[in-house]
């Protein structure tokens, strides 16, 4: 059997200086906020040159004062997603891009996809998003309120608070995109955070109402040693799946995926040693259930 509650305290205090320095990163530094949130204009290129590449092209755009620019292989080698700021609002910006193209490296672009975002339309989408995610939360604690006594619910809420924090994060150490699909697996990751973490609790509430002579120290330990294939074989099958995503699914899916992987990696140690550690430090016992069963 793992002795994982061995270490309860000291990847508690690890856990603690990764969400203050996630939250130092996230007031002092920022998220790089994509398209979707910034505002600017999406523009997808296929070229007919193979000898044309990444920064060459992206050379050229930046000469032609259009704010920030990001330019990215899309599919195979011959395309391009372009995004960038439109700091000057100019309205013919795209025959002026088309123009300047086409004098440095000729008539070899088809321009397949153009989007536009205004600032208002990018502000209501990150309202929206922050929205969706504190309700997602909300609603996650209400769901195990009333599976579970409060205790429960306290761990698994502080479980997936530290989750989206160090997430976050570390998109904003590493300067990543955050757009809607990010959006989408932040949320994502609570669903599959919590459904680690109530399998587990599921677990500990049985032993309890089975060992009574057994402390909440031991009986978290013994509860996670016996639901830990099952966790393993999903958070690897998961990862899997994501790691082929991430270096197969092309530049589109990696923030994504890699949102995903951290997710995953984080939602099943927090699992362990944030939402059961809470049971250990509120002391839960064998009379916490049975009043809980009492009262319903």
């Amino acid at each position: 059997m793992i002795k994982f509650n061995r270490f309860y305290s000291q990847f508690n205090i690890l856990s603690s200086l990764l969400i203050i320095a996630s939250l130092i990163l996230l007031i002092f530094k920022g998220l790089n906020f994509g398209i979707d949130f910034k505002g600017g204009t999406l523009i997808e290129l296929r070229s007919s040159d193979t000898k044309i590449n990444v920064s060459s092209l992206r050379d050229n755009l930046k000469q032609m004062d259009l704010g920030d620019v990001s330019v990215k292989k899309f599919g195979n080698d011959q395309d391009y997603l372009i995004k960038f700021e439109n700091k000057d609002n100019k309205k013919n910006i795209i025959e002026e891009i088309r123009s300047g193209l086409d004098k440095s490296f000729g008539n070899n672009f088809d321009f397949r996809r153009v989007e536009n975002v205004g600032p208002k339309v990018s502000a209501e989408l990150l309202q929206s998003g922050i929205i969706a995610i504190s309700i997602s939360l909300a609603v996650m604690l209400i769901y195990i309120w009333i599976r579970f006594e409060w205790q429960f619910s306290l761990g698994a809420i502080l479980a997936l608070f530290h989750d989206v924090i160090v997430t976050l994060g570390l998109f904003s150490l590493l300067n990543l995109e955050i757009n809607l699909s990010i959006i989408a697996a932040v949320l994502t990751i609570v669903g599959y955070s919590m459904n680690d973490t109530v399998v587990i609790f599921d677990r500990v509430r049985e032993n309890l109402r089975k060992y009574s002579d057994i402390k909440i120290f031991e009986l978290t330990n013994i509860s996670i040693n016996e639901t830990l294939s099952r966790t393993l074989i999903t958070s690897i099958t998961t990862l899997l799946a994501l790691l082929s995503i991430f270096f197969f699914g092309g530049e589109i899916l990696k923030g994504f995926s890699l949102a995903m992987i951290f997710g995953v990696v984080f939602g099943t140690y927090s699992s362990i040693y944030i939402a059961n550690s809470v049971l250990v430090r509120l002391n839960v016992s064998q009379k916490t259930i049975l009043k809980e069963d009492e009262k319903n």
